[in-house]
């Protein structure tokens, strides 16, 4: 990913609204294409109605994240794993008339990469660079462009921690698979270099009964 994208955060939500006077909060709308012209979705090309629908999103640091988007028909199925943007956050009217948009989310902690940012463009043959085509509606073209999802603290920690479990463990193996000394006065615990080196007795000193018997009886005698 490029720097740019790391900058910006990753998108939590996605949605439609019918005015520009009743955004949410933490939500930015694309009001125009990349070329300066109005971004409105529902507008004809013929007519002039006085319904809008213009796209927006939210970088609140939310659970979940959006890591993926299309743009489908209406009679075409929704995608498994998608859920469809299917009315306005402001009157809750239909988001759409023409196309669907759908998203898939995923939680923060599992996602790797996530949209960070949406565009729209006023010609199909125009291309973002980085950018991913979502589908054309309207004679527009809605892009999204992915970036890394940052993390916490406390989930590299989390992360980390089943290597240091695993570390701890081997030692403790180590510790219990090793015999341990301690000396009677000071408490300390040693272990000298011939520890657990078996010791043998050669066979030459070793005696025989019968050599024993006959070493008895010549000390008897000499008696």
């Amino acid at each position: 990913m490029s720097e740019e994208s790391n900058k910006l955060g990753p998108i939590s939500a996605v949605g439609i609204v019918s005015s520009l006077t009743k955004i949410p909060d933490g939500f930015y709308v694309v009001t125009q294409t990349t070329d300066g012209s109005d971004a409105d979705l529902w507008k004809d090309g013929l007519f002039k109605s006085k319904v809008t629908r213009y796209l927006c999103f939210s970088r609140k640091t939310e659970p979940e994240v959006v890591v993926d988007m299309k743009l489908i028909d209406i009679k075409d199925p929704l995608p498994e794993s998608f859920t469809l943007v299917q009315e306005t956050l402001d009157k809750k009217e239909a988001a759409m008339r023409k196309r669907r948009l759908c998203v898939k989310m995923s939680t923060r902690e599992a996602a790797e990469t996530a949209v960070c940012d949406i565009q729209i463009t006023a010609k199909s043959k125009f291309q973002l660079v980085n950018y991913t085509c979502v589908g054309e509606i309207n004679n527009m073209g809605i892009w999204y462009r992915m970036g890394d999802v940052p993390r916490s603290r406390s989930s590299q920690q989390t992360r980390s921690a089943p290597k240091t479990d695993a570390l701890y463990s081997t030692i403790s193996k180590i510790a219990i698979s090793r015999p341990q000394y301690q000396q009677e006065n000071s408490g300390i615990y040693t272990m000298s270099a011939l520890d657990d080196v078996p010791f043998m007795v050669s066979e030459k000193f070793h005696v025989k009964p019968q050599q024993v018997k006959k070493k008895k009886k010549t000390i008897l005698r000499i008696r």
